[in-house]
């Protein structure tokens, strides 16, 4: 007799459900052991993956033998790897945690670009599965399978082997000691990096594991896995970053409820909603976890500490603003191929603007600006195309200022309930909401089918589209210079420099970063319906929410407050991608962001800056002057 649907759906549920938990429980581990959210967790996954793929496929190896290099060998050692050259040099000097998700999203840019380079785009579709697939048993009319009770018993196992280990050793003893102050910790003889280690390592175990099950079920790509593995980090939020068995029950709960959803039909668009939540119900679960208050743990919401610190390298190098023009004039000349291979420069320049004015100008960390650019060219093509109900055809001109300002309400909508955070807790949200926009509407053919961005009339010479974007472009950099001068500009720094402090000396925090947060979106929605009609077609692989990583890394690395930084980093991103191998720009990208190098230092350019004031001319003093002086300054220093 065999089971309802229903029940028999439920083991198809816990095989996501215990890939899910694996990945966060090595998050909540890594949290608890070092206090950085391992945002790299997803590259971890998807490069285990590709090896035991290599090792399996292409080197003929023992399953056995790949599976122990892989995940026992491989992914630990890995993660022992970033503790010792990225993260430790960071925890020593007691950097804030804006200062780790940087590194973070530098060790994911930098994996992502290098599997790029070694294996390819093309999707695998041959990973291997180390499991047999076999029944084991049917119980109640439920068939079993192996693979599936080995996953929850390794799941289960590890679990309660860590919380063995934290409570009855003296490990445990050291963990909570070094989570609770390190500096202290290390003053008592504990070897706080032997700590951060061993939780390191098994955070890119579980990593790993995430990962390799996860990938013969779906295609193996570099950038489609290491964002479905980012995915699950809804379970590790929902745990507060601390309770493992709490986000293992999160885990299995959001599988289990992911298989029953595709029980349900319905017609029309209400089938094409059902299908999009139900395959990415981890991406709602995510958005939910970081807009609901009081959820992150005290440590992300307590002392406050900048998220950023400012690039302000000092002296002019040989590199002068007016250069910037010429450079950007230069592809007129070009042949009509590498001319349109240059349309990209103006368009990518004004969405890593965006991300300036965001990160650099409002020290507020924002992932998600690749929604913004991605809903920039969807709504133009939208608007430009007929597809709103009861609109008609707008010229394209109308149609991209259209989009940017349906952009612009969406950011300052996004901005009012995430105002009041910042570091770790913003970035996750933004990140969050630009992963639900890729997910829940680029990607859906209700959204994006037989969407076309023509360019008729005079905008169908290439040369003079690129003419437009240069204005466009010159436009938004004198904007931005206007914002970051006068009375808004040092209402912005001193947000960015100390939130507290701006707000006690008159500042309206608040409307200041929703300012921030609105321009930010309006520009990269104009930069992204650029991109759109300098292709003449939406493709929503161009604004996956892995390219919003790299290009805030690579704004981070040009100077996080530099408009200059931007067009530059804009430029070379193009010309790496237009002259090398794909995946090359990613790669050095990812690089740099590690090294935590500033891009404008190298080539001589100084971030725009508000005019420092004049110091006071010194007083001179008399004789009785300086001798009372003197004696003022014996007192003070005897006190």
């Amino acid at each position: 007799m065999s089971a309802p649907l229903a029940l028999e759906l439920v083991p198809a549920g816990v095989a996501v459900g215990s890939a899910a938990a694996l990945a966060g429980l090595g998050l909540v581990v890594c949290h608890r052991a070092t206090g950085v959210l391992n945002v790299a967790q997803g590259a971890i996954a998807m490069v285990t993956a590709y090896l035991l793929r290599q090792t399996v496929v292409v080197w003929h190896w023992p399953r056995a033998l790949a599976a122990c290099c892989c995940l026992l060998l491989f992914a630990p050692g890995l993660g022992v790897l970033l503790d010792v050259l990225v993260f430790r040099r960071l925890q020593r000097r007691r950097a804030g945690p804006g200062e780790g998700l940087v590194a973070g999203i530098g060790v994911f840019v930098l994996l992502t670009g290098g599997a790029y380079l070694l294996w390819g785009p093309a999707a695998r579709t041959d990973a291997p599965s180390l499991l047999p697939q076999q029944r084991l048993a049917t119980v109640a009319g439920i068939d079993l399978r192996l693979d599936t009770v080995l996953e929850l018993g390794a799941v289960l196992l590890l679990a309660a082997g860590w919380g063995a280990v934290t409570r009855w050793t003296a490990f445990g003893t050291s963990l909570r000691a070094v989570v609770d102050d390190r500096r202290l910790a290390e003053l008592g003889g504990l070897d706080a990096d032997m700590v951060s280690s061993v939780g390191w390592a098994f955070s890119s175990f579980t990593a790993g594991a995430a990962g390799v099950l996860l990938a013969p079920s779906l295609q193996l790509d570099p950038y489609g896995l290491p964002l479905l593995v980012m995915e699950t980090m809804a379970v590790a939020i929902l745990a507060r970053l601390r309770s493992v068995p709490v986000a293992i029950a999160a885990a299995l709960l959001l599988g289990v409820a992911q298989s029953e959803l595709t029980q349900f039909h319905f017609r029309g668009a209400a089938q094409s909603l059902l299908q999009a939540g139900d395959a990415d119900l981890f991406v709602l679960a995510l958005l939910a976890a970081v807009l609901l208050p009081r959820l992150l743990p005290p440590a992300t919401r307590g002392g406050y500490e900048p998220a950023l610190a400012s690039a302000r390298p000092p002296g002019r190098g040989p590199l002068p603003a007016g250069l910037l023009a010429p450079l950007l004039l230069l592809p007129l000349a070009f042949r009509a191929d590498d001319l349109r291979a240059a349309l990209q420069v103006p368009a990518l320049a004004l969405v890593l603007l965006s991300i300036v004015v965001v990160t650099g100008y409002a020290g507020q960390i924002s992932l998600g600006q690749a929604g913004y650019a991605g809903l920039g060219a969807l709504a133009t093509g939208l608007f430009a195309g007929g597809g709103i109900p009861g609109l008609p055809r707008l010229p394209v001109a109308a149609a991209l200022a259209a989009a940017v300002a349906v952009a612009a309400l969406l950011g300052l909508l996004v901005g009012r309930p995430t105002v009041h955070r910042r570091g770790l807790a913003l970035a996750l949200a933004t990140l969050a909401v630009g992963t639900a926009l890729s997910r829940l509407v680029f990607q859906q053919p209700y959204a994006a089918s037989g969407l076309l961005l023509d360019r008729t009339g005079l905008l169908g010479d290439d040369r003079v589209f690129y003419g437009l974007e240069l204005l466009l472009l010159g436009g938004s950099l004198l904007l931005v210079r206007a914002l970051h001068r006068g009375r808004t500009g040092r209402a912005l720094g001193a947000v960015r420099d100390h939130e507290p402090a701006a707000a006690a000396s008159g500042v309206a925090v608040a409307r200041v970063k929703l300012l921030a947060f609105t321009v930010g979106a309006a520009l990269a929605a104009l930069g992204g319906g650029l991109l759109g009609l300098g292709v003449q077609a939406f493709d929503p692989d161009s604004f996956d929410p892995v390219y919003g990583l790299v290009w805030f890394a690579a704004v981070v690395v040009a100077g996080v407050d530099s408009a200059l930084g931007a067009v530059l980093a804009a430029a070379v991103l193009t010309a790496l991608d237009a002259g090398t191998l794909p995946g090359v720009s990613t790669a050095v990208v990812g690089a740099l962001a590690l090294l935590q190098g500033r891009l404008p230092q190298a080539l001589g350019v100084e971030p725009e800056l508000p005019p420092e004031p004049r110091p006071a001319p010194a007083v001179r003093l008399g004789p009785l002057g300086r001798r009372v002086a003197g004696r003022v300054a014996r007192a003070a220093q005897a006190a």
